[in-house]
């Protein structure tokens, strides 16, 4: 072999590894497939990046997000998900109504990793060698009780409850419908699980007047927030949500899972996919907090004084 030849030979093969060593630092992208909008997953994004920075993935640093939301138009999510399996994106982070998400995805593809801080029990393979899927269960309707039971403590004397929910038929549903019966409420349920059935909904509490409102879970329900507690506030009905961020809307009262501790099982997870462990070897994680929310100052501009009991049982109160 002549000398040039040679060095020749000797610069293909050092080019070869320093490609390969640049493939390597090409950064890994996540993506945020979500059935609400940017402002509602405001209050979220910050803990799920505290997740991933445990894991040492830093936004914009050595990881990217691609952002797609639906804004509860469910009807968008399978191109919405096209599009980040077009972007070879590595995870999907499901948010929202987790179970329409990861349907969307697996109509295209059953190889990208899911992880989601709601998983739902929809038929769906979890927590098994092969599964795909993992994260936090989502404890939305076995809560239901527990909230009218807060509910019915801190309102001893309404006996009228109208409860907004998407859907006329749930696990939350049948939950309230039990602990109405045990407490020996009237509940009133207005399905709310479009635009227009919220505007009919609220419309129909005005007439209804009831002693006091719960606001069942549901994707539109908390992307509506801001609207549901300032009807609520406008026709002066004490009202029990399901999230912390009601409360912070000034919403009466909230009760529900941790949405910090979470959202931040979710960036873990999915921190530890990217370093290479499998979705089905990641335990799908019940939450371990619960979050009970009481606006005080909402309490007092309504005439309701809050028991000292109930106070003691906060996690959180808003002055």
């Amino acid at each position: 072999m002549r000398r040039r030849e040679f060095i020749a030979g000797l610069g293909g093969a050092a080019a070869w590894p320093l490609a390969v060593r640049a493939q390597q630092r090409a950064m890994p992208v996540v993506g945020w497939l979500s059935t609400r909008n940017s402002e509602t997953d405001a209050h979220v994004l910050p803990a799920f990046r505290r997740g991933l920075n445990g894991q040492g993935y830093v936004e914009g640093r050595n990881v990217t997000i691609e952002y797609r939301w639906s804004d509860t138009q469910d009807d968008r999510l399978p191109a919405l998900a096209a599009d980040l399996v077009r972007r070879q994106v590595a995870v999907i982070a499901a948010v929202g109504n987790a179970g329409s998400v990861v349907e969307a995805v697996q109509a295209i593809t059953a190889t990208i990793p899911i992880v989601s801080a709601a998983v739902q029990q929809s038929g769906i393979v979890f927590n098994r060698p092969g599964s795909y899927v993992t994260g936090v269960y989502a404890l939305f309707g076995e809560l239901g009780g527990k909230r009218l039971e807060l509910l019915h403590g801190l309102l001893p004397r309404a006996a009228t409850i109208a409860v907004l929910t998407p859907l006329g038929a749930s696990r939350e549903v049948t939950d309230v419908q039990e602990a109405a019966r045990v407490l020996g409420l009237e509940i009133q349920f207005l399905i709310a699980g479009t635009d227009r059935e919220l505007d009919a909904a609220l419309a129909s509490l005005a007439q209804m007047r009831p002693d006091a409102l719960m606001v069942a879970t549901g994707a539109l329900l908390f992307t509506r927030a801001n609207k549901i507690v300032a009807a609520a506030q406008q026709l002066a009905i004490p009202a029990m949500y399901f999230r912390r961020e009601f409360a912070l809307a000034g919403g009466l009262v909230t009760y529900g899972t941790n949405t910090d501790e979470n959202f931040g099982v979710m960036g873990e997870y999915t921190g530890r996919i990217l370093k290479g462990e499998k979705p089905g070897d990641l335990p799908i994680q019940q939450p371990a907090r619960f979050e009970f929310v009481i606006n005080l100052k909402t309490a007092m501009a309504l005439g309701i004084k809050v028991s000292p009991t109930l106070l003691a049982l906060a996690d959180e109160v808003i002055e």
